[in-house]
């Protein structure tokens, strides 16, 4: 600070100097500086601040070391207008410098980011997108850019119009109101998802609308949570509703059948007394069906009221449907509608279930009679059977635990059920029918209790003027298994060949375990993928029988891979109730065989591994 040197007093105090003879300065200028001055080799020299505005920027020298000639005042004239120039060229180089520095800050924080951002033009064309944004979408950034922005981005509760110019147009009208909105997109890969959406228009400096930024992020998984949530909420309501009911029921039952003993038990000794010419037996006949009718209403109520069913028996759902289509209450149903055709379609190997043979043959008649009733101009009831396995829980008024289920589905070609009346199909006396014409008025109550009693589920799916599916899903169960007589076992038994199975259930395992070691095979069980390849890694097996979805930890199909890495050409077939076909025609196409749907029947499964170990 205390430096007198000319370089230093030039920068400090901002002026240019003239020096005509350095040696008439030496004594001014530090060892440092003079040192400086002899090696320019020049006897004469100027040195001018480099000024910008008010800051210096540095200084500009220039001797006469090479023309020799004496520096003059209009030397030094020319080299501020010199060091002028050179001033505004550094200042525009640093600006340059600090703009690059902040775009290329700008954009590794846009490509880096975790959300969808565009900026989209007047017309709704696609100007600029990130990569966050084309991996969430599927395309690539030739094929976005340019593109139509209104099918990503435009708000799926109708806030846009109908078109991206209007939506565009509404939010210029007040340009300082936030807005927000949520699209429901389709991906390239055919998904569906819901984006999160937040705009703003992007003005230039003369205060004109140039283009919109849109920045949006990925909510599929709130809106699912948030549709479960309300499913639960919803089902809760119902079962709490329903148990509420229910214990209503139960007590308005108990007091009836107490009232009921009188009027049932009373006219029957009545009639034994009195002649068949009597003109008092009518009457007394007339009040003998009254009471019998109220005694079924009130064994409705009991059903209803969870006090009325007993599931101790193993039943056969196929027997129930079959008895009930020979019983006198379906000719009658029959008679009273002759234009109502019935198929029946029943699984021949169908598993059993513990239940209530009387409760379940009520349950069918409930269920036949309302798909009849619903058809007044004629049509079609289809009564259908099948074992189902369900590893994936099924939203339909409850959620299904996953395993074997025997399913029976009742459905009809008839006027179908409003959604409105959905909500409420299963209360007590709710009916669009005229009531005492048609039933009692519980009849899908009684399903509910009955099924629920069963530990099953129910799921209805109704379309007015096309007709109406019920689907009862019942656990199923292995007790004294229906055998066909006629079948041979010796197409199919092992030879003490050793097969793996692979399930993550612990009952799938024993079940094939079970079967297998039946038919003469030798046994070993992995819970996963990663437990398989460790018990191949010590032994050998003939077969393998593979689960496709096993959680946690690896698929089968990623199972298999691994397992061919360890043994090439292991023999495999599948066995899963949740039919992913591509991975499944994946496994196959690696070198797996059959696949056997769930639940494992002796049959299908044993001719299934026996075929698989004979092919060469």
């Amino acid at each position: 600070p205390k430096s007198q040197g000319v370089f230093v007093l030039a920068m400090r105090e901002r002026r240019p100097f003239l020096i005509e003879d350095l040696s008439s300065i030496e004594d001014m200028l530090s060892n440092k500086s003079l040192d400086f001055a002899r090696k320019l080799g020049g006897d004469s020299l100027i040195c001018v601040p480099v000024l910008y505005e008010k800051d210096a920027l540095g200084i500009l020298v220039v001797d006469n070391s090479k023309s020799k000639r004496l520096l003059q005042q209009s030397d030094m004239s020319m080299l501020i207008g010199v060091a002028s120039q050179l001033a505004t060229s550094i200042v525009n180089a640093m600006s340059f410098e600090r703009i690059k520095e902040s775009e290329q800050k700008y954009r590794v924080l846009v490509e880096t980011a975790n959300s969808a951002i565009m900026r989209v033009n007047g017309e709704g064309r696609i100007t600029y997108v990130n990569d966050f944004a084309q991996r969430l979408l599927g395309y690539g950034e030739s094929e976005l850019l340019g593109a139509e922005a209104g099918r990503f981005i435009l708000p799926a509760d109708g806030s846009g119009a109908g078109s991206l110019p209007e939506f565009i147009s509404s939010m210029n009208r007040d340009p300082l109101r936030p807005v927000v909105g949520e699209s429901e997109t389709e991906l390239r890969s055919g998904k569906r998802v819901w984006i999160a959406w937040a705009y703003r228009p992007i003005y230039d400096e003369r205060g004109l609308f140039q283009e919109m930024l849109c920045i949006g992020n990925d909510i599929t998984e709130l809106k699912h949570a948030e549709q479960a949530r309300k499913e639960l909420q919803l089902q809760l309501q119902r079962a709490q509703k329903m148990e509420a009911i229910g214990t209503l029921a139960g007590g308005v039952a108990h007091d009836l059948n107490n009232i009921l003993s009188g009027i049932v038990c009373y006219p029957e000794l009545l009639l034994m007394d009195i002649t068949e010419d009597s003109p008092l037996r009518k009457p007394i006949l007339t009040i003998k069906k009254s009471g019998e009718r109220a005694a079924a209403i009130v064994q409705d109520l009991l059903t209803l009221a969870r006090r009325g069913v007993e599931t101790t028996a193993v039943v056969d759902v196929n027997l129930i449907v079959t008895d009930y289509l020979a019983s006198l209450e379906f000719s009658k149903l029959k008679l009273d509608h002759p234009n109502v055709a019935t198929e029946i379609h029943l699984d021949d190997q169908l598993l059993n279930i513990v239940g209530s043979p009387v409760h379940l043959s009520k349950t069918i008649m409930n269920l036949v009679v309302n798909a009849a009733e619903a058809m007044v101009d004629g049509g079609t009831i289809v009564i259908r059977t099948e074992n189902r396995y369900l590893d994936r829980l099924t939203i339909g008024y409850n959620e299904l635990v996953r395993g074997d289920f025997v399913i029976l589905v009742v459905s009809d070609t008839g006027i179908g059920i409003p959604a409105e009346d959905l909500e409420r199909i299963f209360e007590p006396f709710y009916t669009k029918k005229a009531m005492g014409r048609s039933g009692t008025g519980l009849g899908m109550a009684v399903v509910w209790g009955t099924v629920k009693d069963h530990r099953g589920h129910i799921d209805i799916k109704s379309r007015v003027g096309k007709g109406t599916e019920v689907t009862l899903y019942f656990p199923a169960t292995r007790q004294s298994p229906r055998r066909n007589e006629h079948l041979s076992l010796g197409d199919f038994k092992g030879k003490g060949e050793a097969v793996l199975v692979v399930d993550d259930i612990k009952e799938q395992r024993e079940i094939a375990d079970e079967i297998l070691g039946k038919l003469g095979y030798s046994v070993a069980t992995a819970a996963s993928g990663e437990e398989a390849l460790e018990h191949l890694r010590r032994q050998p097996a003939d077969l393998v029988v593979l689960d496709m979805i096993m959680e946690p930890g690896i698929d089968g199909l990623e199972t298999f891979r691994r397992i061919l890495d360890l043994r090439p050409g292991q023999k495999a077939v599948i066995a899963s109730g949740y039919a992913e076909s591509v991975r499944v025609r994946e496994a196959q196409r690696m070198g797996a065989g059959t696949y056997v749907k769930k639940p494992d029947l002796l049959e299908t499964f044993g001719r299934a591994v026996r075929a698989e170990l004979d092919k060469r």
